[in-house]
């Protein structure tokens, strides 16, 4: 059974039939439909896949695309794709069920005469995108879906988003298409230089050796996944596409698009160029550990609540670049893991700020004040997310940032150390959000809030289910991730493992 082509055809053929209904909530229930169908079957593969399994890359298919230039049309998942995978498959749903009642997905008002259904449609290409890029173990069908999914989010942003809608959605893509043409050179002299005339990527694997030619080629891949991620320097478009976005269109932009960046980093550069990633090392390192304090420190004096999130979002992917290029089994698998609970916690934290937006028609955090004495479950949900994106023990993130910092103090001891500075600033930046929006008096403006209905309880419950339960049970997902991971790191020939994989491997450090 082609499992994986089946999960990208079923968002697809699912947004022709959202474009071709005749009313806007026929249009709405088919794509909930549809999401909850792909869902299922990302439940259906999850069951089937073994983790244990000598086979690296499962539900594998290999077509021939363009036999001319050795492409192919070739899929399949090991751990690391199967989650993120995963991560997409239960976001969707939730954020077509938080768009419901608009075409812009925050609860606003929707710009005039856009289309609802072109909504929804797009939100299904992308999904199906979002699969795509992870599944391909073809480079040219990565690259094929890396610039894809520009498409349907340029569209969400610039014309479903807010009043800078416009200089955001162009802002993104001007980015993005820079860190894609020089991801698209790379694979090119790629294909080139490694003489093999296939762009398979199981085949790519330590065939280029001079040191060089590697430094040249993982700087085009590098930088591409960094503008992606984003990455510090590469961050700016961030804070100004995620604010004017919709909030649905946001959670998926941030919780797995930039995903993509990360996932990259470790399955290509990593694995492509192993001694160029050493070599370059100390460059990432720097690179993540400015990201983590300066992304938090600017989240502090944000008055925007969409904005601040972003911010935050910054400072976690220095966190998760710095797991990747710690080279430990340890680091490795908590930026994984990191990749996914970020995901889960910012989307609810964006979800939940498009509900306050919806209910004060202000992204402004002066706005509010005393929400918690309205809307005690409103502000309660976004206490819960809020914790979890500063690592609250007890709570997802936690272990994943724990995870990341402990494998890079065995690499590097210096950079841990000064990246827990990010922990503490978290604190301040997420906790006195808290204080201004939902403690002290009800501001008038607040006093005619809703608390939570049941549609926007459904929306919310699947995520903090899974903050809280992958706080204290994260085994599940480690238990698919460390065997990828430790496959990944002895492709790039790392000697120093965790103390708890050397043992099971039978060798010291």
């Amino acid at each position: 059974m082609p499992w994986l082509s089946i999960l990208m055809a079923v968002p697809v053929l699912g947004a022709v039939g959202v474009s071709l209904t005749k009313s806007d909530k026929l249009a709405k229930q088919v794509a909930l439909a549809v999401s909850l169908v792909v869902l299922v079957l990302t439940g259906v593969v999850a069951a089937q896949f073994n983790p244990s399994s000598a086979t690296r890359f499962q539900f594998a298919e290999v077509y021939d695309w363009i036999p001319r230039f050795g492409v192919h049309y070739g899929v399949g998942v090991d751990g690391i794709a199967l989650v993120l995978i995963a991560l997409s498959a239960v976001l969707v749903p939730i954020v077509i069920l938080a768009s419901w009642h608009d075409a812009d997905g925050t609860g606003a008002a929707a710009p005039p005469k856009r289309s609802v259904k072109t909504y929804f449609a797009l939100l299904l290409v992308l999904e199906a995108m979002m699969i795509g890029v992870f599944a391909a173990t073809d480079v040219f069908l990565f690259y094929i879906f890396f610039e894809a999914m520009l498409i349907p989010m340029y569209f969400m942003i610039g014309s479903y988003g807010g009043a800078q809608r416009s200089y955001a959605a162009v802002k993104f893509l001007l980015y993005s298409l820079f860190g894609g043409l020089l991801m698209l050179v790379a694979v090119i002299a790629l294909y080139v230089i490694a003489e093999k005339g296939t762009f398979m990527f199981p085949e790519l694997v330590g065939v280029i050796q001079d040191p060089t030619t590697q430094k040249w080629l993982f700087l085009g891949f590098f930088i591409a996944f960094a503008v992606k991620a984003p990455l510090w320097p590469f961050h700016t478009w961030l804070p100004d596409a995620a604010a004017q976005a919709p909030a649905g269109a946001a959670v998926l932009l941030v919780g797995v698009l930039d995903k993509v960046g990360t996932y990259g980093m470790l399955r290509f550069c990593l694995e492509l160029f192993p001694d160029a990633a050493k070599f370059f090392t100390p460059m990432v390192i720097v690179m993540a550990v400015v990201g983590i304090v300066y992304g938090a420190i600017v989240a502090i004096g944000q008055t925007d609540i969409k904005r601040l999130i972003a911010y935050t979002s910054i400072s976690h992917f220095g966190f998760i670049a710095l797991g990747v290029f710690a080279m430990t089994s340890r680091g490795g698998a908590g930026a994984t893991l990191y990749m996914v609970n970020h995901g889960f916690s910012t989307g609810a934290l964006f979800l939940i700020a498009g509900f306050l937006i919806y209910r004060r028609g202000s992204s402004q955090i002066a706005d509010y004040g005393g929400v918690q004495k309205v809307a005690p479950l409103l502000a309660g949900t976004f206490l819960i997310a809020g914790l979890s994106g500063l690592s609250m023990p007890g709570l997802s993130s936690f272990v994943s940032e724990f995870m990341v910092l402990m494998g890079t103090f065995e690499s590097n001891p210096v950079a841990a150390i000064i990246a827990t500075s990010g922990v503490v600033l978290a604190a301040i930046y997420i906790l006195w959000m808290y204080q201004r929006m939902m403690t002290g008096p009800t501001v008038e403006s607040v006093k005619g809030f809703t608390d939570l209905n049941s549609r926007e309880r459904w929306v919310v419950a699947p995520l903090v289910a899974v903050i809280i339960a992958l706080g204290f049970f994260p085994a599940p997902v480690l238990n698919v991730i460390n065997p990828a991971v430790d496959q990944t790191l002895s492709n790039v020939q790392v000697v120093q493992f965790t103390p708890a994989v050397a043992d099971k491997k039978g060798a010291g450090q």
